[in-house]
This record gives C-alpha cells, sequence and structure tokens, in this order.
C-alpha cells in the first residue's frame, strides 16, 4: 500500500469507490457517555464530520493517507469505526481497527472493542485472518490502529477508518 499526503475533497461521492484511507484512533473522557464519545471523536480528528457507518471492504486501489484528508466539516464521511465506552471510574476501554491490505485484490477492515489494547489489537488480527481465508484472498500487510484508556469518570474509546476520495 502506497502513503501520500492528505488532499482536499469537496464531499461524498455516491458514483465513486473511495481512493484513499486514513485510521486513527482515540480517547477521552466526558460527563455523559456521549460527550465521551463525541471527546473521543474529536482525539480520533473525525469529531467534526458526519460518520456514515459501512461495512468492511477495502477497495483495491485505495491509498493508506499519512495525515488526515482535509475534509469540510458537517460533510457525509463513509466510515468503518469501533466504539467502546464506561461509565466505571477504574475500567480500561479498547477500541482497533484493522486493516487487512490485499495482494492484487481489495482488502478488508474489521473493528473491535473490549478492555484492553491487547485483546482487540489480536481479535482484528485474527478477523483479518479469517476473512481472508474465507475469501480465498491473498494478504499483503495489514495495518492497525487502536487505543486504551482507563476511565476516570466516563471515558470512551474510538477506532476508525474513513474512506474518501484523493
Amino acid at each position: 500500500m502506497h502513503t501520500f499526503p492528505s488532499t482536499q475533497q469537496s464531499g461524498f461521492d455516491f458514483g465513486r469507490t473511495p481512493n484513499a484511507i486514513w485510521a486513527s484512533a482515540g480517547a477521552a473522557e466526558g460527563d455523559t457517555e456521549l460527550n465521551a464519545f463525541d471527546n473521543a471523536l474529536l482525539a480520533a480528528q473525525v469529531g467534526n464530520l458526519n460518520l456514515i457507518r459501512v461495512s468492511s471492504v477495502l477497495p483495491q486501489e485505495a491509498t493508506l493517507l499519512v495525515e488526515p484528508p482535509r475534509i469540510t466539516p458537517g460533510s457525509l464521511v463513509p466510515t468503518v469505526y469501533s466504539v467502546q465506552v464506561s461509565a466505571q471510574p477504574g475500567d480500561t476501554v479498547a477500541a482497533a481497527v484493522g486493516i487487512g491490505v490485499g495482494q492484487g485484490s481489495h482488502g478488508m477492515i474489521y473493528e473491535s472493542h473490549g478492555t484492553s489494547r491487547r485483546e482487540v489489537e489480536a481479535t482484528v488480527r485474527k478477523m483479518i485472518d479469517e476473512g481472508f481465508a474465507r475469501r480465498g484472498l491473498h494478504l499483503k500487510e495489514v495495518v492497525v490502529r487502536s487505543i486504551e484508556h482507563k476511565v476516570e469518570r466516563i471515558g470512551c474509546a474510538v477506532a476508525a477508518v474513513v474512506l474518501w476520495w484523493r
């Protein structure tokens, strides 16, 4: 998978397959579960976007961006994401996304949430292996983004893959 700097695009294009992806993770506290989620989205640099949850197919020619794409706040953005929230102080929340890049084919993106970074990373790696085996695809590369957070009041962990256009 090639990496390129991010690019500016004007909006969601239902007629074209996304050709760029960007992966991130963030965690935060909030006064409510929704505020913790919103603050974790901000920490992951996707908090000013309208995320449209999509299933997990990585377009074959998609490029992994090093920096987040510059997307107009309020844009509709196809995203694969995972969320873990807890209102129990002392709990650990964790989230991960795993990108399986196909060799000469499309790839797959999987998400997991739980109580430790190690757990959610292992889970997405296992999901990638199974998804590729089931489809008869050859795995070229795996990219994982994850985060773990110890809850103080109400905490949230988010991991996301934004699908976009360059």
